[in-house]
């Protein structure tokens, strides 16, 4: 074969594969990625990043809708502009995207424009977006950070208009009139939280026995507790039977425990998870690795055959944004012969920004006791935070699981901005230090991370403010 033009290749442009562009273009290779609908991938196109924006739109609606008593002001009628707050999500999100572009090109990576097919080691065959004739680029190494898209139960086919994915949930400047969501996990639960909070009627179907289903049971519990004060219904243990679309909206024929049950809304949105974006690339033919739709890496990130890697939501590790991205580092750091980092993925932070938020890392304590690790638990309410008083969001706790030398193996948090307290536990963690550390350590006052310090207080002598 010639010598070949480029050392990388990333098929996929998303948060995984532009990430190991980057690093791979930092480490001197030349790097090329291509991409067939936008930078930035789901993430900063219609996911993460909008959400995050719209999300913001519903904090402020609700504070001027239920917090003039406390805050002191008379709004009287609230006047909201669905459609404006869209705007601005898109404008967010577009701002997103130029700075990758920007990225990519200031570390001198080719961006290559349409879809991307492996035909054999090393080569890579490209349609470009026109149509047109069939570009061949070849690469030392391959790598597929080709993302994953909404899977639907059986009997769901999404219009667009009626029965929705968060794509079309996401950029539609008319919010629905009532809505059903199916599925009680991240996706559902930031729509549950962005529609009630425009006074929308939401209903969730989740089919396991809890929403946020993944989460620590407890953290479940407490966020379903607050999502009903504010009026949403949540249907858990349930299965859609039916949905046909009647009128002006939808039909739903839902099986519960305690019968058949039917519901009625304006729009359905359908989160019930990913699949895999591994067909058509070629995959095959090669000899790659697939198991139910995941390419199969090893710890370097590399499959089965040499020179080609993959990264991000198309191996199904873990579907996180953040996770992708460290992923693609680690391959870019592989692939140029440094030792890139092993990733624990149970390990790695988990992230719901519903309101309240849930973060987490590491085990719960239904996972220790089926490993047979014992465990000791501490949890510390935000309703003892003098931040969390002061902001006027108090509800929820932070729980700390440390094994019994006082290793920390896990936190879980749900209340205000938990997310942003993540990182001093992953890091914790990665560092080996245990809840003495986290005790110890000086916290600003008044912060919302003294509730870290408090609740390992608590596992190391006793809480000091509880």
């Amino acid at each position: 074969m010639p010598a070949s033009p480029y050392d990388v290749i990333i098929i996929g442009a998303g948060p995984a594969g532009y990430v190991c562009a980057i690093r791979a273009a930092q480490l001197g290779l030349k790097t090329a990625v291509a991409e067939k609908e936008f930078l930035g991938g789901v993430c900063l196109n219609v996911g993460c990043i909008p959400s995050k924006a719209l999300l913001r739109n519903a904090e402020v609606i609700r504070t001027l809708k239920t917090g003039g008593r406390e805050f002191g002001f008379e709004t009287g009628d609230v006047r909201v502009d669905y459609a404006a707050a869209v705007k601005r999500s898109r404008q967010v999100s577009g701002r997103m995207v130029k700075g990758v572009e920007f990225l990519l090109k200031k570390n001198a990576i080719d961006i290559l424009r349409g879809t991307a097919r492996i035909s054999e080691p090393g080569v890579v065959r490209l349609t470009p977006p026109d149509g047109g004739s069939e570009i061949t680029v070849q690469a030392r190494n391959i790598v597929v950070a080709t993302g994953a898209r909404p899977s639907a139960p059986p009997g769901f086919t999404p219009d667009g208009l009626r029965i929705l994915t968060y794509r079309e949930a996401i950029l539609q400047e008319t919010p629905p009139s009532s809505a059903v969501i199916v599925g009680g996990g991240p996706i559902g639960l930031e729509f549950a939280t962005l529609w009630s909070a425009y006074g929308i009627p939401v209903t969730i179907v989740e089919m396991l026995p809890r929403v946020a289903p993944l989460e620590d049971e407890e953290a479940s519990v407490e966020l379903a507790k607050m999502f009903a004060r504010r009026g949403i219904e949540i249907r858990a243990g349930s299965t859609v039977k039916s949905a046909e679309i009647s009128g002006v909206g939808v039909k739903l024929k839902i099986q519960t425990g305690a019968g058949e049950e039917s519901l009625e809304a304006g729009q359905v949105l359908v989160a019930v998870g990913f699949r895999p974006n591994s067909e058509n690339l070629g995959l095959e033919t090669l000899g790659v690795a697939v198991e139910k739709g995941r390419i199969s890496v090893d710890e370097r990130m590399a499959t089965n055959v040499p020179g080609i890697w993959s990264v991000g939501d198309v191996t199904g590790k873990l579907m996180l944004a953040h996770v992708g991205s460290a992923m693609g580092k680690a391959c870019a750091e592989n692939i140029a012969g440094k030792d890139g980092a092993v990733l624990e993925y149970e390990f790695l932070p988990r992230a719901v920004y519903s309101h309240p938020q849930i973060a987490s890392f590491g085990l719960t304590e239904a996972q220790a006791a089926a490993r047979g690790i014992s465990v000791r638990t501490v949890r510390f309410p935000f309703q003892a935070n003098g931040k969390a008083l002061g902001l006027g969001d108090y509800g929820g706790w932070v729980k700390l699981i440390a094994g019994e030398t006082g290793t920390l193996l896990g936190a879980h948090l749900v209340g205000p901005e938990v997310t942003e307290l993540l990182p001093e536990l992953t890091l914790a963690y990665r560092a080996g230090l245990g809840i003495e550390a986290i005790a110890r350590n000086v916290h600003a006052h008044p912060t919302l991370s003294e509730v870290l310090m408090e609740a390992a207080h608590g596992l190391d002598g006793g809480y000091i403010h509880l």
